[in-house]
């Protein structure tokens, strides 16, 4: 009898013993999965230039670049051709981007445009031309939230309605994402980078996106040809006045310096 309790109490043991350990894996397993989730950082980064009026490469910031660079994501060419690259943020249409298009077209210069959902809805005909004549139409997202402020899930939302839109609209598959305002996160990077896109942000940009600052074409010249470089990224808005007035000029000007527009897609 004594012998017969005895195993029954082992056996409570062992049960308890065994049941103590698959609680204790499957706790361990559970820290891995999270601790994996949380490996890339969310920090919010805020694009920044230090900018050199010389004509010199401006300073990006080495620890966003090299963090950019470890994504694939691109924000300026080499040091060593006088190669630039036009691109334009299209947030919405305020009647200008017809006549930016037709210097464009005039001057044989292909820029990029990051367009969102709201401009591919309301000015289909311009991404149309877009298309049509040659030039590239990159993601801004569909509602231009600040990536790091969304979940994965929202942001894979955000980036692919917006691709499939407009791959249903005119079969144009996008494969160039700008980050909405200039914000973005390792977390952020990597995720655009899995949905098969290219991050592209930029070595040159002014205040020309403030509507209430128009009117003022010679400080958007000086601006925009005081900081040529050579690799440059420009990012202009076709939301400025001053740039549909002053475009045809400004490309002139920038080839008679010496420098040649480059697609994104002849990136060096």
């Amino acid at each position: 009898m004594k012998n017969k309790i005895g195993y029954i109490i082992l056996g409570l043991i062992t049960c308890v013993f065994v049941f103590g350990v698959t609680l204790l894996n499957n706790h361990s397993n559970q820290t891995t999965v999270t601790t994996n989730s949380q490996v890339l950082s969310n920090k919010k980064i805020g694009w920044g230039i230090k900018r050199n009026d010389n004509h010199e490469q401006p300073d990006l910031g080495s620890s966003n670049l090299k963090l950019l660079n470890e994504y694939d994501g691109i924000a300026m060419g080499n040091n060593e051709e006088k190669f630039v690259y036009l691109t334009f943020d299209n947030g919405y249409e305020a009647g200008y981007t017809s006549k930016l298009l037709d210097t464009l077209k005039e001057n044989n210069v292909k820029a990029t445009f990051f367009i969102t959902a709201h401009y591919l809805n309301t000015a289909s005909e311009l991404v149309e031309r877009m298309i049509n004549e040659g030039h590239i139409v990159g993601n801004h997202t569909v509602n231009h939230y600040s990536m790091p402020d969304i979940t994965d899930e929202k942001i894979k939302e955000e980036v692919m309605n917006l691709h499939s839109g407009l791959y249903e609209k005119f079969g144009y598959e996008m494969k160039y994402i700008r980050p909405p305002k200039g914000e973005f996160s390792e977390r952020t990077l990597s995720m655009c980078k899995s949905l098969g896109y290219k991050t592209v942000m930029w070595s040159f940009a002014y205040d020309d996106w403030d509507t209430k600052k128009q009117g003022k074409q010679e400080y958007a010249k000086e601006k925009i040809l005081n900081n040529l470089h050579n690799g440059e990224i420009i990012l202009l808005h076709a939301t400025s006045s001053d740039n549909c007035e002053i475009l045809s000029d400004i490309i002139n000007e920038i080839k008679n310096q010496g420098y040649e527009f480059k697609s994104l897609e002849e990136f060096v």
